[in-house]
């Protein structure tokens, strides 16, 4: 029996994406495969102390303001900082605006996706549990996300667009900094964020399932 338990959270308060029961299939077959249990639920209710004290992690799927009381986003904050694991998945940037310290902790919020095409992207680390498998630059068709409160000074960039496959003047940031991935320490524990995902096939694709991989094993503290 896996001691390993990940806490995936699909709850969608406002836009809901049609590849979260795809998403949640491949997360239970990365567990089955590699030492971890899988609990999905989109019931908020459950985010309580002596529940979340069983998971290594939590995963968001989410948008908008999820139905979570303050003493509820206090465990979840709480719950990262005292040493677990939080994963966000693309709209997981797109989740409790009206909450600072859950962008403080991801890294920052969705703004926009002037993009939904194929891009070229960059690995800027190809060290990383998530991104070692993967070459210098690869081409995928995503709906790219731009984020605001947002500051390569504050995380680690793991992935980022490149900008010579898109038209900038679309863009929403003035530095022109788009990065796809990060993670970095947060308190004592770990946030992995990838805006990878929008599309149902990404899911089905192995480069895409041992990024996600990698990233929920750094954030357990595995790799």
């Amino acid at each position: 029996m896996p001691s390993r338990r990940l806490l995936v959270l699909t709850h969608s308060a406002g836009f809901k994406h049609d590849y979260i029961p795809v998403a949640v299939k491949t997360l239970r077959e990365l567990g089955d495969s590699n030492g971890f249990n899988v609990f999905s639920t989109d019931d908020c209710s459950i985010i309580k102390e002596n529940f979340l004290n069983v998971f290594s992690a939590v995963l968001f799927i989410t948008t908008g303001e999820l139905p979570m009381d303050e003493e509820q986003k206090r465990m979840l904050i709480e719950f990262v900082k005292n040493g677990k694991g939080f994963i966000g998945v693309h709209n997981a940037a797109d989740t409790f605006y009206q909450f600072p310290a859950y962008g403080e902790m991801v890294g920052g919020y969705f703004n926009g996706h002037p993009w939904t095409q194929e891009v070229t992207v960059r690995v800027e680390d190809r060290n990383h549990p998530s991104t070692r498998h993967l070459p210098e630059k690869f081409n995928v068709k995503e709906e790219v996300y731009t984020f605001k409160d947002w500051s390569r000074s504050r995380t680690h960039v793991l992935i980022s667009l490149d900008n010579s496959s898109v038209d900038l003047s679309k863009g929403t940031r003035e530095d022109n900094d788009y990065a796809l991935a990060w993670c970095h320490e947060y308190g004592g524990g770990r946030v992995f964020y990838t805006a990878f995902g929008h599309f149902q096939e990404i899911w089905g694709e192995e480069w895409f399932r041992k990024h996600l991989l990698g990233g929920i094993l750094w954030a357990m503290k595995v790799l």
